[in-house]
């Protein structure tokens, strides 16, 4: 009798004694080595198994092989890239900057910013202090080298519009509603009244006698409540300002009237005090310092009305905002183009002249020229130079106004004069 030796008889005898586990035999699988490298003894015994028994060992093999591709795939997602920043770069401080800011009420809110924080960021911090929800009626503003008001662009970097330091800046309002009865906050209103008393102390908002006596009483009912006699006696009024040039008559006066508002609210003196201050000539008007054609100092006065122009200090002309056509400049003049009247078959275009560009630039902004009026829709052009191209001192704004204009609204402001003209 002869005797069958090697690897085919081991599996051979394997076979006859184990049957009835064919499953177990299923299971055994050979390790798996890497592509591009077979084990020899896994290739003869993969050739003498049965076709039924090989079946299951490939499928374990293929789930095998799955599972290695899948974690390949996820070594490959998970290395980190060049792309990628190191961790002690994501792990870096950014420099932070102090910011002041003086508000209505003559306090200052100090607070720390990212040095490439942009405006936004900044207002959203001051409006958060003050527990502010419209928003859209105020601003912060900041005076550069020559001593120049100017408004803080929310959607800009704050370092590239202040250069000097420390930042330094003043919340105030930026937008004068022409109804302030439409105002749904009483804190709004607060602040509203806060800016008007200061535009009528610093004289920016001029008043007759009679007028600053009845704003100055609801100021006071305001800020003091009712009359009464035993805690105010005196001259009780002398310690807070309600004028340029405060008199003992003016504040005698506001007392008497202060005394006849028994039962007002602080939230109803302040809605009497901003429906008289609207009435005035002067509220929400913005002044540019300007010359006619003929070389004579005049004011560019911007309100939610028009184009107001003054000479010593009474105006001498107005241009509703649906009369304007066009509004542009170039270099250090401004130019209006006027829609032709009912008689006139021509427009008409009216020049002036500003201290420089940067004045012309100032004023045909949003904070300038469209700051306090109605926006309409806004497009721009642009004037060459000599050399074919547009230039800084030839770049022109177009501002179309339609012939009506819907109610007030406010927007969110945004500054569109650093972007290139194309």
């Amino acid at each position: 009798m002869t005797t069958e030796t090697g690897p085919d008889s081991e599996v051979k005898k394997a076979q006859e004694e184990t049957p009835q586990q064919p499953e177990a035999a299923a299971a055994v699988t050979t390790p798996v080595t890497p592509a591009g490298h077979s084990h020899p003894e896994a290739n003869s015994n993969e050739k003498h198994l049965p076709q039924q028994d090989t079946q299951p060992a490939e499928q374990s093999l293929d789930m095998e092989e799955k599972d290695y591709s899948e974690a390949d795939g996820l070594s490959e997602r998970t290395t980190p890239s060049k792309a990628q920043k190191s961790p002690q770069k994501i792990a870096k401080k950014y420099k932070s900057a102090v910011c002041r800011v003086t508000l209505l009420d003559a306090s200052e809110y100090e607070c720390e910013v990212e040095k490439h924080g942009r405006g936004q960021v900044l207002f959203d911090l001051v409006c958060e202090h003050l527990n502010l929800l419209e928003k859209d009626y105020f601003g912060l503003t900041f005076c550069d080298a020559d001593s120049q008001k100017n408004w803080l662009d929310p959607s800009k970097e704050i370092k590239k519009q202040i250069r000097s330091s420390p930042w330094n800046f003043a919340f105030t309002v930026k937008f004068y509603p022409p109804d302030p009865a439409q105002l749904t906050e009483d804190i709004t209103r607060y602040y509203l009244c806060l800016q008007l008393r200061a535009d009528i102390i610093t004289g920016r908002l001029p008043c007759s006698f009679v007028t600053h006596a009845l704003l100055g009483s609801y100021a006071v009912q305001a800020e003091l409540g009712d009359y009464d006699a035993e805690e105010h006696v005196g001259n009780y009024v002398s310690e807070l300002r309600f004028a340029p040039n405060q008199t003992r008559e003016l504040e005698e006066r506001i007392m008497e009237l202060h005394k006849t508002y028994r039962g007002m609210t602080p939230g109803e003196a302040e809605i009497h005090f901003l429906e008289n201050a609207k009435k005035l000539s002067m509220y929400g008007v913005d002044l540019h310092h300007a010359k006619d054609s003929e070389g004579i100092d005049i004011m560019l006065g911007v309100c939610a009305n028009g184009l107001l122009i003054y000479r010593d200090r009474l105006r001498i002309n107005r241009f509703a905002w649906p009369k304007i056509l066009k509004i542009s400049y170039k270099r250090s003049n401004f130019y209006i183009k006027i829609r032709p009247g009912e008689y006139e078959q021509f427009e008409s275009t009216i020049g002036f002249k500003l201290p420089n560009h940067r004045s012309a630039k100032r004023l045909l902004t949003l904070d300038g020229v469209m700051g306090m009026g109605q926006r309409p829709r806004i497009w721009r052009g642009a004037g060459r130079g000599a050399g074919g191209g547009v230039g800084e001192n030839s770049r022109k704004v177009l501002l179309p106004f339609p012939k009506s204009l819907p109610s007030w609204t406010t927007l969110s402001c945004h500054s569109w004069w650093d972007e290139k003209v194309g």
